[in-house]
C-alpha cells in the first residue's frame, strides 16, 4: 500500500498537482458533474461519506448494491467515494476498466485487522473448512476465500452452506457471533473488528435510551454483542435504512457510522434520528475517519487528473473475483 501511495503522490507532483491549486470559485459539485459527463465516468458513493458527495453519487447505498452495481457498470472510469478495499472490488470486477479513489489513504481499520500472511496460516490450520470472508476485507484476503459476503446478505451465505460442514468466517468477529446466533452454526471466528462500531458505550446507550424512551435503538451487526443484545433490531446499512422508513415510531438511535443519518433523515424528513454515543468523550457519535478522508476537492482533482488509479496483479484479481462472483450469483 505504501509504495502504492508513493507512486501515486509522484505521478500528482509531475501533473502539478497541488491540493490549493483548485480555483476556490469553482462550483466544485457542477465541476464534477461535468467531469463524471466529460469522461464517462460513474461515481459510486457508500453511506458513510460526507452528505455532499452523497448528493453526486449514480448509486448510492451499502457494500452489497455497489458491488452488484459496479458489476453492472458500462462507463469507461469507476470512480469510488468509500474506501480502499471497496475499489478493490470494484476493479476485481471489472479488471479491464479504470477504477479511482478520491484518497489511497482511505482504508479500513477491519480490513487492517486481518493480515494476508497471518490469515493464511490460520486458514492452513483448518484445512477442510469452507472460508467466508466480509466483503470489508483485502484483495489478498478474498483470494484466500471460498465466498464473499457482506452484512446485507451474510445470513444467506452462510446457510447455504451444508450443515456439516466447518467453516471459516473473517475478518470480523462481532458479526461473526451475530451469525453464531443467528443461524446456529458453530464456526471459527477470525480476531478482527472495525473500531468505529466497536466504539459504541453500552452504558451511554443505556442511558440514552432513558432519555428518549419512545426512540426504538437499531444497531449495525459490526458492534459488539452486548449492545446487539439490546437492540430493538439489528441490520445492514441498508437493512437500518429499510428498517426507519417501514417502521412505524418517530425517533431511532442508530448505532452505525454516524454517515447513514443523512440518507435516513432526506427519506423520513419527519422522524428524529439520533447517533449512538460512544466511550471517547470528545466525539459525540462514531465517524470513520477513512471515510472522510475523501473530500469534494479530491473528489474533483481525482476526476481530473483520474488519479489515484486503483491496480492489482491479474493473477491476484482472477483468484479474487471468484468468490465475489459466488455472493453475487446467490444475491
Amino acid at each position: 500500500m505504501k509504495k502504492e501511495i508513493d507512486l501515486i503522490q509522484n505521478q500528482l507532483k509531475n501533473l502539478g498537482y497541488v491540493s490549493s491549486s483548485i480555483d476556490k470559485n469553482l462550483n466544485l459539485p457542477d465541476a464534477i458533474q461535468h467531469l463524471k459527463k466529460e469522461k464517462n465516468a460513474v461515481l459510486l458513493a457508500h453511506y458513510y461519506q460526507e452528505p455532499d458527495i452523497q448528493e453526486l453519487a449514480d448509486y448510492l447505498g451499502d457494500s452489497l448494491y455497489l458491488a452488484q452495481q459496479a458489476a453492472k457498470v458500462e462507463a469507461d472510469i469507476i470512480v469510488f467515494a468509500g474506501v480502499h478495499f471497496m475499489a478493490e472490488t470494484a476493479k476485481i470486477i471489472n479488471p479491464t476498466k479504470k477504477v479511482l479513489l478520491p484518497d489511497l489513504k482511505a482504508g479500513c481499520s477491519l480490513a487492517d485487522s486481518c493480515p494476508p500472511n497471518d490469515f493464511a496460516k490460520f486458514k492452513a490450520q483448518h484445512p477442510n473448512a469452507v472460508v467466508v470472508t466480509y466483503i470489508n476485507c483485502s484483495a489478498e484476503i478474498k483470494a484466500l476465500s471460498d465466498i464473499v459476503c457482506t452484512s446485507s446478505n451474510a445470513v444467506k451465505v452462510i446457510e447455504s452452506i451444508p450443515r456439516d460442514q466447518e467453516i471459516i468466517f473473517a475478518p470480523d468477529k462481532n458479526l461473526g457471533r451475530y451469525l453464531i446466533k443467528e443461524t446456529g452454526r458453530d464456526m471459527i471466528l477470525w480476531d478482527g473488528a472495525c473500531i468505529v462500531h466497536e466504539a459504541f458505550s453500552f452504558e451511554k446507550i443505556v442511558a440514552l435510551a432513558k432519555q428518549y424512551p419512545k426512540a426504538k435503538f437499531i444497531a449495525h451487526p459490526e458492534s459488539e454483542s452486548p449492545v446487539l443484545e439490546i437492540a430493538q433490531y439489528v441490520g445492514s446499512t441498508a437493512g437500518l435504512l429499510r428498517y426507519v422508513q417501514e417502521d412505524a415510531s418517530s425517533s431511532y438511535i442508530v448505532a452505525t457510522e454516524a454517515g447513514i443519518l443523512h440518507e435516513m433523515q432526506k427519506r423520513c424528513p419527519q422522524k428524529t434520528f439520533i447517533p449512538a454515543p460512544v466511550e471517547d468523550d470528545t466525539c459525540a457519535c462514531s465517524e470513520c475517519a477513512f471515510m472522510k478522508l475523501n473530500t469534494l476537492e479530491k473528489l474533483y482533482n481525482c476526476m481530473l487528473y483520474e488519479l489515484p488509479e486503483i491496480t492489482l496483479d491479474s493473477k491476484l484479481m482472477e483468484q479474487a473475483r471468484r468468490p465475489i462472483e459466488r455472493m453475487l450469483k446467490l444475491s
